[in-house]
């Protein structure tokens, strides 16, 4: 019993690895069915045993990639009690793991409207970045509060990095831009 547990396991643990495999490649909404197959190494049918539905596929594919890929650390930041340098912080780590993920997050990102699935498992990760604005915002004054939180909520979002990214490749400038844009917001 026990080696077939960890067989289907193994299987269950491929597949989902071919699909995150593809959705980097051709994102999600070009990666079919056939292809899962054919790059785990194993029947179609065996994908709808393991993954009914999109929604499965979608889950157990961000379950694989966040285990390989996981999220940066706030305890980089959170000790810092100066607001600015822990939102320089912030920014940092998260800047570089866009960078690090950028090929998957621009895909993924790409297809969300179109996929309703993908959006549903997608929303945990727009809703760490929505808390960690919050987060970083509580760090300030009161009065700015208000004004810094939408700036933070824009800057900590991907599709902004990877514009910014366009415009300015250097991490270390794109980050000292978006904390010039924090302290404009605080006054």
């Amino acid at each position: 019993m026990k080696a077939r547990g960890d067989q289907v396991s193994a299987t269950r643990e491929r597949i989902a690895a071919a699909m995150a495999e593809l959705h980097e490649d051709v994102g999600p909404r070009h990666t079919t069915i056939k292809a899962i197959a054919e790059r785990a190494g194993v029947e179609r049918l065996t994908v709808y045993r393991h993954f009914p539905d999109e929604r499965a596929m979608f889950q157990a594919c961000s379950a694989h990639w966040a285990a390989q890929h996981p999220l940066p650390d706030p305890s980089t930041w959170s000790t810092t009690s100066d607001p600015f340098e822990r939102s320089r912080r912030a920014l940092d780590a998260l800047y570089a793991y866009f960078d690090e993920n950028a090929k998957l997050l621009r895909q993924v990102h790409r297809d969300l409207a179109e996929m309703p699935a993908l959006a549903e498992v997608t929303a945990p990760f727009l809703n760490y970045l929505r808390g960690l604005a919050d987060e970083l915002a509580g760090g300030f004054a009161k009065g700015a509060r208000e004004r810094i939180r939408p700036t933070l909520r824009f800057l900590l979002r991907f599709e902004t990095w990877d514009r910014l990214h366009a415009e300015v490749p250097d991490h270390g400038r794109q980050v000292a831009l978006a904390v010039r844009w924090i302290e404009a917001s605080a006054t």
